[in-house]
């Protein structure tokens, strides 16, 4: 099936057999790459199987109401807003990073405790010296790309942004910065005499942290407030099953199961597209006033 209207002929026949009929499909008004489905009643999850089985690993979005530009936005890190792990190109300047990055694979995917994963990590990396982490940030980390647009568009409609991570505010504070983010919640790396400690200084900011983190910034915003949450690992999916908008980022299979949104592409603009914004609107910078 080669084309959009075949492949949406298919899928709508698929959901009237499991008694989903769409009521309504259409390309969006300014969004024309954007396709809209409306049913009167359904399952997200099964929704979501039988788009992909016509439509392929598609950039999606289900709501069970009108979708709206959310006013508060709760996003992950590392994966996320950047393309990188920043634990495991920190500990490469230790020649560890084969040994980290295998934690945390498996961390991310839930096979193992976020916390107890996090302080063996950072365990590993005692001794290194603070200026190493300086050396990643300039040399290794990168934003993914639409990073900043997504963030100054949705500031620009009147969305708070908030980036919520279970990485360290070493890396945080100057991505935040650079992307454009109204608030850094992330774990604290121990460094004495210019050298790490192995140790946290601090409570660990995990799943729990997250989700505590988006429940308060949605009851400052008060009731009605639409929230998004994006991450990739199986530490984001408390926030994601609370958020409005819950969309995986090329995610993990547990974290995308837990999404009702989705993101295949490599462009975060696309989640921009899936609420109607048109790229006549998108910024690149935003100036609080």
């Amino acid at each position: 099936m080669d084309g959009v209207e075949t492949r949406l002929d298919a899928a709508m026949k698929a959901c009237a057999a499991a008694d989903m009929p769409v009521a309504m499909a259409g390309m969006l008004d300014f969004c024309s790459d954007v396709l809209q489905l409306s049913l009167p009643h359904g399952d997200g999850r099964q929704l979501a199987e039988i788009l992909t089985e016509y439509f392929g690993d598609c950039d999606l979005l289900i709501s069970d109401h009108e979708i709206e530009v959310p006013r508060l936005f709760v996003s992950d890190m590392d994966s996320t807003m950047i393309g990188q792990e920043c634990i495991d190109e920190l500990a490469d300047f230790a020649g560890l990073k084969d040994k980290v990055a295998a934690i945390t694979e498996r961390a991310m995917q839930g096979e193992l405790d976020f916390g107890s994963a996090l302080k063996e990590r950072v365990g590993l990396l005692e001794g290194l010296e603070e200026s190493a982490i300086h050396r990643c940030l300039a040399e290794r980390i990168r934003p993914v790309d639409g990073a900043r647009t997504l963030v100054a568009t949705l500031r620009s409609k009147g969305c708070r942004t908030v980036l919520v991570t279970g990485g360290f505010h070493h890396f945080a504070d100057p991505i935040a910065e650079d992307l454009g983010f109204e608030r850094v919640v992330g774990n604290r790396l121990g460094v004495a005499g210019g050298k790490l400690t192995g140790l946290l200084a601090g409570p660990v900011s995990d799943a729990s942290t997250k989700l505590a983190t988006l429940e308060e910034e949605r009851a400052q915003l008060g009731e009605g407030a639409r929230v998004l949450a994006t991450g990739d690992g199986a530490n984001d999916i408390p926030m994601i099953e609370a958020a409005d908008y819950g969309i995986a980022y090329r995610a993990k299979p547990k974290a995308r199961d837990a999404a009702n949104g989705r993101i295949g592409s490599v462009h975060l603009t696309a989640i921009l597209r899936l609420f109607g914004i048109p790229e006549s609107e998108w910024v690149e910078d935003f100036a609080a006033g």
